[in-house]
């Protein structure tokens, strides 16, 4: 080989080195220790059916658990490149984002389709566990555990990851003259099927959701009067604790011409006595879907951001972010503690970058930081320096 250029004498010790793994495949029987029959299902995953356990794992030493030889993410999504978080999909399966595919994969074998560990609605409903099995009155998909018939599990360009526009989903079973047919009376053409039907069950029939509006359980003429749009002066007019609040400084009263109370809420029947047009985390998402993505993607946040309203005022609020009430006060609900012996704060205390009253806000990064204890910044000296720079 000497007289062979550099180049030439590289490619073939290269080659050689290629031939000689090979070799190691096929030599090495990794079934002289693990039982053969765990990798023999339903369902195989294709290197291990082949044999080809070196594609995925090294076999003496590796810095990932299981020998991998990358972290179970990045290994996952050498092949599996259609399910890599990015794009203009916003939508991600919390799984995903996080990388955590053996959540609901088996990596090897399994009983079932696409290598779940278990049956498809077992998989949803062990996370999902708010939801029962079923309902006394339950939509055909949901009876029959088949979740994907409306939800992409991975990742989604619309909410709760589904595979379609709401409206356009339901339409895909349920033929439009057979929605007219069934709304006599209704005002405009049938649509937002979600503000009055439940997508998985109900205890009332047609699925309408279980908490009636008390102007819809009487009736349509309330709130109704000709073709005449619905305004919020109609809404106020039951509701004006509601109106009170949107008076204040800081406030969503939004879309007054339009009636903004149906951008969150149903006018008709909802899951409970606030009538939302869904969960917290998706009907604020419709607005603030940056916020929930930097919550979701950083590696520290805080447990509640999903529940909006346990520190946020609904309609308005005389406080900044519109929050329930002075931010020291609402964090001290939970963290009552932390007033006895954490870094001054309140009226007394200023802080030098800003001039204003130190709070907890100051060091706290309540919807996600990459950093312990969601700080802005790593709070074993760069958080301190921002105020104590001669120190």
């Amino acid at each position: 080989m000497r007289h062979l250029s550099r180049t030439v004498r590289a490619a073939a010790v290269a080659a050689l080195l290629v031939l000689l793994s090979c070799s190691m495949v096929l030599a090495v029987d990794c079934f002289q220790c693990h039982d053969g029959s765990d990798y023999r299902k339903k369902v195989n995953h294709q290197p291990a059916a082949q044999g080809d356990c070196l594609s995925c794992h090294s076999p003496h030493v590796a810095r990932y658990s299981g020998l991998l030889q990358q972290s179970v993410k990045d290994l996952c999504l050498t092949c599996h490149v259609d399910t890599a978080v990015g794009g203009d999909r916003q939508r991600i399966h919390q799984p995903v984002r996080s990388g955590d595919c053996l959540a609901c994969h088996s990596p090897h074998a399994a009983d079932y389709a696409g290598l779940l560990k278990e049956q498809p609605v077992n998989t949803c409903l062990g996370c999902h566990k708010e939801l029962p099995h079923s309902y006394p009155n339950t939509h055909e998909p949901y009876r029959s555990g088949n979740c994907q018939a409306c939800h992409q599990p991975h990742q989604s360009d619309h909410a709760y990851l589904l595979v379609k526009a709401a409206d356009e989903l339901c339409l895909t079973c349920h033929r439009p003259a057979e929605v007219v047919n069934k709304h006599p009376g209704f005002p405009t053409p049938p649509a937002n099927c979600s503000s009055c039907h439940h997508p998985h069950g109900s205890e009332r029939k047609g699925l309408i959701r279980n908490q009636l509006h008390t102007a819809y359980a009487k009736g349509c003429a309330d709130c109704h009067v000709g073709s005449r749009p619905v305004g919020m002066d109609a809404c106020l007019g039951c509701h004006p604790q509601v109106a009170q609040e949107m008076a204040s400084s800081h406030n969503h009263l939004v879309r007054y011409g339009a009636n903004g109370c149906t951008a969150c809420h149903s006018p008709h029947a909802g899951d409970d006595e606030r009538l939302l047009k869904g969960t917290e985390r998706h009907v604020c998402g419709e607005c603030h879907e940056a916020t929930f993505v930097r919550h979701e993607n950083a590696a520290f946040s805080h447990e509640r951001t999903d529940r909006c309203s346990d520190c946020h005022a609904s309609h308005g609020s005389n406080h900044p972010a519109m929050m329930r009430g002075p931010i020291n006060e609402v964090c001290g609900d939970c963290h009552g503690n932390h007033a006895t012996f954490s870094h001054p704060i309140g009226a007394d205390v200023f802080d030098p970058r800003t001039g204003q009253m130190m709070t907890c806000g100051s060091c706290h990064a309540t919807k996600g930081s990459d950093y312990e204890y969601h700080t802005p910044f790593s709070g074993k000296r760069a958080l301190c320096v921002q105020c104590h720079a001669n120190y």
